[in-house]
């Protein structure tokens, strides 16, 4: 679990996760990487780890944004050796029944990885007009149609994983793009569960990426300049290494 500045909502996601799937494993471990919070994620996630013992917190050397930190969540969910590696992100937008949902399809089929597709988002529309322009562009370069291209709830076998985190650099903004793709050049096992969309647990119910606190009143429905500049280099990311001809194998 990737976070940062996850303080407000944080700590009753990780209850809420533990309460449903404890039940469907004999070990349950969970692992955070915070990416350098500037808020109370770190002191809250401390006093949790008192109460919730397979809880390890991970402090990034510096803050390098979601999808390096993904990938440092990845890893050392490989580190511990599980028969099963769930990501999801620690803005707590999927309920805990469905991330059981998604350890049970896992637990009942050989597939490599199964995603959380998701439904009823209720993202900004430009949030959700990235996600739908990047699927059509995945959706020409694999030659299928791939759900919810981008989804953060995914639950993988540990062997498929490590090959994915393998093809991507380590400050990776897109990574879970770059799976996807890779997933159907190599001919996964991938199942697709359908689960719903939540507002992000806090006060702010879009993040840190996708608002802007000085120009929200002003220009609601306007991309944020941090957003835009993301998009631009994550086209740069996905070009160079998962859709140029010849670069992923």
């Amino acid at each position: 679990m990737p976070a940062y500045n996850e303080a407000e909502g944080i700590v009753g996601f990780l209850q809420e996760l533990e309460a449903n799937l404890s039940p469907l494993a004999a070990e349950l471990e969970f692992i955070v990487v915070d990416d350098r919070s500037t808020d109370d994620t770190g002191s809250v996630l401390a006093a949790l780890a008192r109460d919730l013992p397979r809880l390890q917190v991970i402090t990034a050397e510096a803050n390098r944004g979601h999808g390096p930190t993904a990938l440092a969540a990845y890893r050392a969910g490989l580190a511990a050796e599980s028969e099963l590696v769930v990501h999801v992100d620690g803005d707590g937008q999927f309920a805990g029944a469905d991330v059981a949902k998604l350890v049970r399809a896992s637990m009942g089929t050989d597939a490599d990885v199964v995603h959380g597709v998701r439904t009823g988002r209720s993202d900004p529309w430009f949030r959700r007009g990235l996600t739908a322009m990047v699927g059509v562009v995945v959706t020409i370069v694999a030659g299928r149609r791939i759900p919810d291209v981008n989804t953060p709830l995914r639950a993988y076998r540990p062997a498929p994983l490590a090959a994915l985190v393998s093809t991507v650099p380590q400050n990776a903004l897109v990574p879970h793009v770059h799976f996807s793709i890779a997933e159907v050049r190599n001919s996964f096992r991938v199942r697709y569960v359908r689960v719903a969309s939540l507002p992000r647990r806090g006060a702010d119910a879009q993040g840190t990426m996708w608002s802007d606190a000085g120009r929200r009143s002003r220009l609601p429905q306007v991309p944020p300049p941090r957003l835009r500049r993301f998009a631009r280099q994550a086209a740069v990311e996905l070009w160079q290494v998962s859709l140029r001809p010849g670069r992923v194998e």
